[in-house]
Formats: C-alpha cells, structure tokens, sequence
C-alpha cells in the first residue's frame, strides 16, 4: 500500500502565525462592518432649510425649520481648532454662510461649496494682511478610495473643508438646495 505524505506549503512564518494573521483580518472585517452598519441606503429625506455644523462635536445637522431631520458625523481640517485666518492653515472657517454652488466632479465624492469667506473674514485676513483663502466645500472621500467609509472619522484630514462619506455626501446632495444657509460653530 502506497502512502503519502502531506506536507503543508505554507511558509513558515505563516505556519507559525497563522493564528495572529487570522485574528487580524477577523478584526479588520469586524471594523469594516462596524464603521460601515447604521447608514441608511435611502438618500432621499426632507429638504432642508438651513445647515448646523458644530465643530466641537464633529457633527452636521440638517434642519427644516426647527425639525432636524437629518445628523453625521464629519472630519474636519487638519488643524481644527479655531477660525480660519489665512489660506493653508488647516483650520475649517466659523461664521454664517450660504452653501452656494455645488460640483458633480470633484476631485472628492461630490462636493457644495461654502461661500467663506464673507465679509468679516475678508476683513480680518485684510487686517493681517493675509489671503483669507477659500474653496471651502463639503465633500465626500477622495475618489478612488469610498472603501474608507467611516474610517475617515479617525482623524480630522481635509484642507479645511467638512468632510462626511459618500453615503451621506448623496443624503446632503438631495436634501440641500444651493442658497441653503450654514452656520459653522465652535
């Protein structure tokens, strides 16, 4: 009778650790699900009639009238704490605007434009003789990379733009109409 022998062939680093190689990518996955459960697929909700951005809490909430009918959770500039004084600081801007043109083809998921800066930032970087910067957006994940979901939130990333998922980007995208007014807070 013939007998064969099996031999494994895997390498033996992987024969050695293929117990901590398995936990990792179960943990890996577990976190996918998570950060990516709870989101609705339905895009379609109320229009809103004003925007309530809250940088403390890294929330965004939509209004009609006083009824919220819509919250996520947002990244924001890499240097977030503060009003934005100068183009390239990092900081995302605090003050009253209007969320005034939008682009489909963005180098981000979808992006609305925040109409900073208004005249008092134009008067405080004038004051500092400093360009007050702009193109300020809400926007999704950068193309090419949605699988980041919620991973996103780990760390505030942008250049100072209010950053959210793509999911929630097309919720934004039919619920807010341009000429929608934003208010940005501490």
């Amino acid at each position: 009778m013939l007998h064969l022998r099996v031999e494994c062939m895997l390498p033996y680093f992987l024969q050695q650790n293929i117990k901590i190689i398995v936990s990792f990518f179960t943990f890996s996955f577990g976190c996918l699900v998570f950060f990516n459960s709870g989101m609705t697929t339905n895009t379609e909700i109320e229009k809103a009639s004003r925007v309530l951005i809250l940088k403390s809490e890294r929330k965004l909430i939509l209004y009609k009238e006083n009824k919220e009918i819509f919250r996520c959770s947002i990244s924001l500039g890499k240097n977030p704490i503060g009003q934005k004084n100068e183009e390239g600081d990092g900081r995302t801007p605090e003050g009253k605007y209007i969320l005034d043109w939008r682009n489909p083809n963005s180098k981000f998921y979808k992006s609305i434009h925040i109409s900073y800066p208004n005249e008092a930032d134009k008067k405080r970087a004038k004051a500092k003789g400093v360009s007050p910067g702009g193109q300020i957006m809400i926007h999704g994940i950068k193309n090419g990379r949605a699988w980041i979901g919620k991973l996103h939130l780990l760390k505030d990333w942008t250049q100072g733009c209010i950053a959210v998922t793509n999911k929630e980007m097309d919720i934004l995208w039919n619920s807010i109409n341009d000429g929608t007014p934003v208010e940005i807070r501490k």
